[in-house]
């Protein structure tokens, strides 16, 4: 898949394919993610269970870990598929876009999309649906918020100031608390406050 399509690409499927009696070899797997996924982008869902992610399914416990070892390891799976994608946008916009401001707002823009496409991914990305699983899950995403914020300081290192590293500092800062908060609030509203909500607007007030 291309750069330019990762910007709205879904993690679950928006079309059921036929039942197959013997799922090929990773299809069971990928199935497991995508109702995770599916499971937590119900508003107000509480916390999964392995028990209630293999009746959705209709297999039993003993048959999910089969695939994976432990119910971390499939939140892994999913924080893998945001990395990738996350990453995937920022080097759409960059391999594009000269560095500055507009070069960081389209990065903004293009990651509360992504979660905007993918809502159960928003979950994951602000740590509420690893609330009591292992810590390393959000140890992962505090790093990839790292990777970003990164990012968005280098961006605006070409911003014309007298100070450009601090100046980027502060900027990345508030870009990245900026992101957190909206997708805080998308998921504390079911899903109903889009995370792109007058976005120009405010990365205007903020750039």
């Amino acid at each position: 898949m291309s750069d330019s399509e990762t910007a709205s690409q879904r993690f679950t499927d928006d079309e059921t394919a036929p039942a197959r009696k013997r799922p090929r070899p990773g299809e069971r797997r990928l199935q497991i993610l995508q109702t995770l996924a599916a499971m937590l982008e119900q508003p107000g869902a509480e916390r999964v269970t392995t028990a209630s992610l293999a009746a959705k399914i209709g297999v039993s416990e003993a048959a999910l870990y089969r695939h994976f070892a432990s119910k971390a390891q499939m939140f892994e799976g999913l924080i893998d598929f945001v990395d990738q994608s996350v990453i995937g946008l920022i080097r759409q916009v960059t391999d594009r876009e000269p560095a500055g401001p507009v070069q960081a707002g389209r990065i903004v823009a293009l990651l509360l999309q992504f979660a905007e496409k993918n809502p159960g991914m928003s979950r994951v990305m602000i740590g509420d649906a690893l609330v009591l699983e292992h810590e390393r899950l959000q140890e992962r995403i505090n790093l990839l918020f790292d990777k970003v914020e990164a990012q968005l300081r280098q961006s605006l290192k070409a911003n014309d100031s007298a100070t450009p590293t601090a100046d980027a500092q502060v900027a990345a800062s508030l870009l990245v608390a900026f992101m957190q908060g909206r997708l805080q609030r998308f998921a504390r509203s079911g899903f109903k406050r889009l995370p792109s909500e007058h976005l120009q607007a405010a990365l205007a007030r903020m750039l």
